[in-house]
């Protein structure tokens, strides 16, 4: 088998439509704060081919180093008029320019050769590759047998995702892991006839246990609604997106298997192996993986990282400019250090990037194993399924349902969350963008100062007052109060009151579902923070 990607045998590329996920973290929108491995371009025998990339990437572009003729206008050349660089005062100015340029490109050629990015990983991770190649036999790339639940809550209403290069990834992902070892849950509403085709498709296609649920309507019901100050009722978005990522969690509620690894997917283009590694290598130095959430990496260009919105430090710090190292500098900054150690396992407080690998016992046990779980989140209940994705109840304070799950089955013990991010393990929402992430990282490294010194400059990370507060502190805390008899609905009072163990997730905003959007706009808004 070989081990080029899967989806580049799909040429068009799927939009990004999730409704679950569709502009969920884009950090302009959302976050108010802000190839595939082994590859060719990852071997030392084929530096060639790498410059080819780049040489091809730059003409593609209309690059060229002959900023003389650049730097003339089109009427400057029909006249025959000199330009910028020929004009005598100019021409040192412009030599240095170039000289500049000429040295960034031999100072990133230099470090695509000799330093390149998360370019040589653990051993295990070629052994997870080699295993996949071997053979075409199911399984081959689940040495251990292990049992794993994937889940995905997905909208597609032209049936891309299912048709294209997501479903067959998720496809061959099922035959590395042994259609015996895997459960599939995908659920889908209100994405039209198209999306419940494409559906059937797939399913008539999957190979292992399935639940493939698709609902012409949400319940208006399974999201309550909440009273804004100016006494209209909405529903949150995070609430929404909770309860259909909770619905691809149903099966896991009368599942008689107990499963081992949890793997959660957005609509991200993917290659399947890395879907294996990042399941069984991360932080496996012991030659087990071990770990409570295990993140991917996503990118929504060759540079830029993605999901900020549920992404935290180990101190809860949110992330510095979405560019390598992508967190900021503050405070003791572990987390920047461990990517400067390039380490498969980033010791964070959350993370998501578009694939989670989850231990799937935060999400199968019952009350009885509270002791084994230790959790961060507790639990409570006689009925207790497993923890499920959540929202934030306080008006005006907004967390990622993503950054709450990982706050609750965290590790309580302060600096040992069981929270990784794995760079090594990338993802994209196009096929393009995934295809130039082998070449792209091997020189990330050169982004480090530029990305230190905007993060002073932005005044990144953005600051949170309730980072650094311990679960059952007694702390003061500004939050809405409504009152009916003010004009404004309500005002932000100072209260006395106990601190959760999941500040750190949250931001002082609220984002609601529109009531009927039009087409082409996206399915939810900010609401406006009242003046009091």
């Amino acid at each position: 088998m070989s081990h080029r990607p899967f989806y580049l045998s799909q040429p068009d590329s799927p939009e990004r439509e999730s409704l679950a996920n569709r502009s969920s973290f884009d950090l302009s929108a959302e976050d108010p704060e802000s190839q595939v491995l082994f590859s060719s371009s990852y071997s030392h025998g084929h530096h060639i081919a790498f410059f080819d990339k780049v040489q091809s990437f730059l003409r593609g572009r209309g690059f060229n180093l002959n900023f003389n003729k650049l730097l003339r206008t089109k009427r400057q050349r029909r006249r025959g008029k000199k330009g910028l660089c020929q004009w005598p005062g100019r021409r040192r100015l412009c030599f240095a320019f170039q000289a500049f340029l000429v040295a960034v490109l031999l100072l990133a050629t230099f470090i695509a050769i000799v330093r390149p990015s998360y370019s040589k990983p653990p051993a295990r991770y070629h052994e997870l590759l080699l295993l996949a190649q071997s053979s075409s036999e199911a399984g081959r790339a689940n040495p251990g047998k292990e049992k794993v639940f994937i889940a995905a809550s997905i909208f597609d209403p032209k049936g891309n995702l299912a048709r294209g290069a997501w479903g067959k990834s998720l496809l061959s992902l099922i035959d590395l892991l042994g259609p015996s070892n895997v459960f599939l849950s995908v659920y889908e509403n209100d994405a039209g006839p198209v999306a419940k085709a494409a559906l059937e498709e797939l399913e008539e296609k999957t190979t292992c246990e399935h639940s493939i649920v698709f609902e012409d309507k949400l319940p208006p019901d399974a999201v309550p609604e909440i009273q804004l100050p100016d006494g209209t009722m909405r529903r949150r978005r995070i609430a929404y997106l909770a309860e259909v990522r909770n619905r691809a969690l149903r099966p896991l509620d009368s599942s008689s298997t107990k499963f081992d690894k949890l793997l959660f997917l957005n609509d991200v283009m993917l290659d399947p192996v890395n879907a294996v590694q990042l399941l069984f290598a991360t932080n496996a130095e012991s030659g087990k993986a071990d770990y409570r959430a295990a993140c991917a990496m996503d990118f929504s260009n060759p540079f830029k990282f993605y999901d900020t919105f549920a992404s935290r430090d180990l101190e809860g710090y949110s992330m510095g400019l979405p560019i390598y190292p992508w967190f900021s500098s503050a405070g003791r900054a572990e987390s920047r250090q461990d990517v400067f150690d390039q380490t498969d396992s980033v010791r964070v407080r959350s993370c998501w990037g578009g694939m989670v690998a989850f231990d799937a016992k935060y999400f199968q046990s019952t009350a009885d194993d509270f002791d084994d779980l230790d959790a961060a989140g507790g639990i409570t209940g006689a009925n207790f399924t497993g923890f499920r994705f959540r929202g934030e109840e306080e008006l005006f304070w907004e967390a990622a349902e993503c950054c709450l799950i990982q706050a609750d089955i965290q590790n309580p013990d302060e600096g040992e969350t069981g929270i990784y991010m794995n760079p090594y393990v990338r993802v994209a929402y196009d096929t393009t963008t995934l295809s130039w992430l082998g070449l792209s990282r091997r020189i990330e490294r050169l982004y480090t100062p530029f990305q230190y010194l905007i993060n002073i400059v932005a005044g990144l990370p953005r600051f949170n007052p309730r980072r650094a507060q311990q679960t059952w502190q007694e702390v003061q805390e500004k939050v809405w109060v409504p009152n009916t008899t003010l004009p404004s609905g309500g005002s932000f009072n100072v209260i006395d009151r106990i601190a959760t163990h999941a500040g750190f997730c949250g931001t002082r905003t609220l984002q609601v579902l529109k009531e009927d959007p039009q087409a082409g706009e996206k399915n939810w808004e900010f609401v406006p923070l009242p003046n009091g």
